[in-house]
């Protein structure tokens, strides 16, 4: 590998890039006149400073086009499937751009035309280095350093990501050598000259992150008190490197008093701060440890202990949709999220046009543009740029693990109002609208301006028979029972708005909704009930249904069993085999439909059970323990089936309990039952 290191000079970044663009032209001469080349650069709006300045050195040149190495006929052919208007200019010339911003479509067109040497430069951002493998005869790293958001500065790269990117210089299958030229700011030509030409030490990580893996052994079992967390530390890589370079991390010498007083510091330090996430609590002898619940539930989530610490201060019993949007944007795992430079004034202007207001004070905030993101992704707004749309795949992409693990701490804290607007929060993640939207502008093709469609339905005009719903259509349940699952009948409601092909795929959304038929019994023991009987039947009965008929009589202070039996209606398969998995036109990933099944006492605002529940194939049966209160009297629990994945098709039914004095008869036959069950299970 030939490697060239051009130094420049200039205090500010963006001057300095553009001094750097006439040498680049230069090697490429020099170097690569007729072979592939690849440029790397920090950003975006690089790629195309950078080509847009290329293009103007070869308008003076002879053959302005002597990088493009096809039909020009053909490449204009190629042009016209192209969306970036940069990339249409660029290509023409033989030049292609490739970052994050680009669609998906013609990154494919671009990666094909390089790999097959139809267009001679690729300008890229440094993810190149490390996503696909594209190797050129020549490597230009136009600059060293990245804008860190975050920091709101000029960063170096690492040198790894350097390494990275020289490698791909030299096609083995083509060339005996590669060519790399590295263009720096000239204070740190010297750097480079040293650690490019000599072996560079891995180093460790594991400190930035020592409290949440600590937090992961102590939830495991692995780690019980200080002295195992001490053994944990000497186990790791971390350890060994610290042992052959104690100066990087700040270590003087390592005998041994000093070594174990700095690793004491550690373990003192990650334990301090996962009990102020009350992830962890200390034993009375100071020494050992235990996990709480918070603790467990960031360790199966893979969640930081500081988010952790913000869902303690922050979620409340009666949080709204506005507070948990808050909550969930305000995670710690956003605090990476990309804010590039001058995006401050687009998440402004994005604000305005998004109905809950944001701190105006932090549109440079990574927590800011994420919650702007999701109301965007809501509301189905227009994106200020490319850029925003990578970006909220990236936030899609946490929020259902984050809104789960705030289920837990809700169910955990028996808050049944905020349970059910974190559930509608996943439902809106997974959708891309609102919770308060019509469920109908969840189908494929339909805008507020079709849904008049399904309002005029009461007039007539659509066939049906006698058994189908009557009455304009407002929600997917409804629409469901007008159609009948036949097609036709769903083809005359919409077909003075939607095309053929806009109606199949309506249609077929809409035959794989869920169709749940619910049964409930109850188990348990009951005091004169007939030997051997232990279950009685409970009637299905919508809210705000009272009959003296629906009252169940129930022991207070009684463990009871409640069995909901859940059927599948009018399944819809995919080619003859059962389909898991959720129509999810909005969310970047594939995603198994599920259910979620919550046992509530309205009255109180209290949470009595939940559980998750799998995609339901065609029957399913499924369990929740909960005791009856300890006093009598009449009690009204809400059963909540709720999917994970489709808006409007939630289901509620009350559970009329009359709570009778306990019985001791009751209490010992179960304890038998149990005891009996255990040693079956033995």
């Amino acid at each position: 590998l030939e490697v060239h290191i051009h130094d420049f000079p200039g205090q500010h970044y963006c001057p300095r890039m553009a001094s750097m663009n006439k040498p680049t032209f230069q090697a490429i001469r020099s170097h690569s006149p007729s072979k592939p080349v690849l440029i790397f650069v920090s950003s975006r709006r690089q790629t195309r400073l950078t080509a847009l300045d290329l293009i103007a050195f070869l308008a003076a040149e002879d053959d302005p086009k002597q990088w493009l190495h096809m039909d020009e006929r053909e490449m204009s052919d190629i042009i016209e499937m192209v969306r970036d208007s940069n990339l249409k200019l660029t290509l023409a010339f033989g030049i292609g751009l490739h970052h994050a911003g680009l669609h998906e479509h013609d990154r494919k067109h671009v990666e094909e035309l390089f790999v097959n040497c139809k267009i001679q430069i690729l300008i890229a951002t440094s993810t190149l280095a490390w996503g696909v493998n594209f190797p050129a005869h020549l490597v230009i790293v136009k600059g060293t350093e990245y804008y860190d958001g975050k920091t709101r500065r000029y960063v170096d790269f690492a040198i790894t990501d350097v390494l990275q990117m020289m490698g791909r210089a030299g096609r083995p299958q083509f060339d005996d050598q590669g060519k790399a030229v590295i263009l720096v700011h000239d204070i740190k030509k010297d750097f480079y000259k040293k650690f490019l030409y000599e072996p560079f030490p891995v180093e460790s990580s594991l400190l930035e992150v020592l409290s949440d893996h600590m937090n992961a052994e102590i939830s495991a079992g692995t780690v019980s008190s200080k002295q195992d967390a001490m053994d944990y530390i000497t186990w790791t890589y971390f350890f060994r490197r610290l042992i052959m370079n104690p100066s990087y991390y700040n270590l003087d010498d390592i005998n041994h008093d000093t070594m174990n007083k700095y690793l004491s510091n550690l373990v003192e330090k990650s334990l301090a701060d996962l009990e102020c996430s009350y992830c962890i609590s200390v034993g009375e002898d100071s020494r050992s440890l235990q996990s709480l619940d918070l603790g467990r539930i960031a360790s199966y989530y893979y969640l930081k202990h500081q988010t952790m610490k913000m869902f303690k201060s922050k979620m409340k019993a009666d949080c709204c949709l506005e507070d948990l949007l808050s909550v969930l944007t305000d995670a710690t795992e956003y605090a990476d999220l990309p804010v590039r430079h001058n995006e401050d004034q687009l998440n402004s202007d994005l604000a305005k046009h998004l109905p809950i207001e944001v701190n105006p004070h932090s549109f440079d905030s990574a927590h800011t543009k994420a919650h702007l993101l999701l109301q965007a992704h809501f509301c189905r707004a227009a994106l200020p740029c490319p850029d925003y749309a990578t970006d909220t795949k990236s936030v899609l992409d946490q929020a259902i693990r984050i809104c789960q693990s705030m289920l837990d701490v809700a169910a955990n804290n028996g808050w049944l109002v905020t349970a059910l607007n974190i559930i509608n929060l996943i439902q809106m993640v997974i959708q891309g609208r609102w919770v308060h939207d019509s469920s109908l502008l969840t189908l494929p093709n339909i805008e507020q301006q079709q849904l008049y469609l399904f309002r005029r339905c009461n007039a007539g005009k659509r066939k049906s028979s006698s058994k189908g719903y009557k009455g304009p259509i407002e929600c997917l349940p409804e629409l469901i029972a007008a159609c009948e699952c036949r097609e036709d009948i769903f083809h005359s409601i919409v077909a003075d708005e939607l095309q053929p092909i806009q109606i199949s795929q309506t249609w077929k959304f809409l035959s794989h909704l869920p169709i749940i038929e619910v049964n409930l019994n109850i188990k348990g023991w009951w005091e004169n009930a007939p030997k051997g009987k232990s279950e009685k039947p409970l009637p299905n009965v919508g809210t705000g249904f009272r009959d003296e008929k629906n009252w169940t009589q129930l022991h207070a202070d009684q463990e009871y069993v409640l069995q909901i039996n859940l059927c599948r209606i009018g399944l819809f398969r995919n080619k003859g085999k059962y389909d898991s998995k959720a129509s999810t036109p909005r969310f970047p990933k594939a995603k198994d439909e599920g259910w979620f099944i919550i046992l509530g006492e309205v009255d109180k605002k209290e949470l009595v059970a939940l559980k998750r529940v799998g995609y339901i194939r065609n029957r399913s049966t499924v369990c929740l323990a909960f005791y009856t209160p300890e006093a009598t009297g009449r009690y009204i629990y809400t059963l909540y089936l709720m999917n994970d994945s489709y808006l409007g098709m939630d289901q509620q039914y009350d559970i009329y309990l009359d709570v009778i004095p306990a019985s001791i008869y009751a209490q010992v036959n179960t304890e038998i039952s149990d005891a009996r069950s255990d040693l079956t299970v033995a």
